[in-house]
């Protein structure tokens, strides 16, 4: 049930907020290309944010685990514990991008902002976003590095490498959008 609420929610503000950005000084093409910059920005960094606290999550509960048994063991487990956030702050660096491009921070857009591009800004959301996802099997991946780590603390380097594989898809995705970003003239 909460679920179905959740994705409800979802669904509405994703189909209302073009009508709420676009209310106002802004109207017609421009009103709704700042929407869709929104919403862009908005993908980027919730499904980003969401992959990011279930890996946190997953890697959180052995490193809670592992640390009540060998408290000295914490500086290690928190740094395998905090890799799956970096995903977040590819989707955060990617929204303040696009809302810089778009003049939405202040000043004036860099380029003109037109329908094409607010389509353009949701795909380049979409892309850090969904590889953002990633952050939930790094999280799995540095949980069970933090186990090993439990019984062998010799295997820290290790583990962490291993964990930090998966986040090469979200910087692939970073590097689409930048590159996106930068060839549509909003960088």
């Amino acid at each position: 049930m909460r679920k179905a609420i959740i994705i409800g929610l979802g669904m509405l503000v994703m189909f209302a907020l073009p009508a709420l950005a676009a209310d106002g000084n802004d109207s017609g093409d421009e009103g709704n290309a700042r929407a869709n910059i929104i919403l862009g920005c908005m993908f980027a960094t919730a499904i980003a944010g969401i992959g990011s606290a279930i890996g946190l999550g997953i890697a959180g509960s052995s490193g809670v685990a592992v640390t009540a048994e060998k408290p000295e063991l914490f500086g290690k487990i928190l740094v395998l514990q905090v890799l799956p956030m970096t995903q977040s702050v590819y989707g955060l660096l990617t929204a303040i991008l696009l809302m810089m491009g778009a003049g939405l921070l202040g000043g004036t857009a860099k380029t003109e902002l037109t329908p094409w591009l607010g389509t353009a800004a949701i795909g380049i959301g979409l892309t850090v976003g969904l590889t953002g996802l990633s952050a939930i099997n790094q999280g799995s991946i540095a949980s069970a590095s933090i186990a090993s780590l439990g019984r062998n603390p010799d295997v820290a380097a290790r583990g962490i490498i291993f964990t930090v594989m998966p986040e090469t898809i979200a910087i692939f995705g970073l590097l689409v959008a930048i590159l996106l970003m930068s060839s549509l003239n909003l960088l």
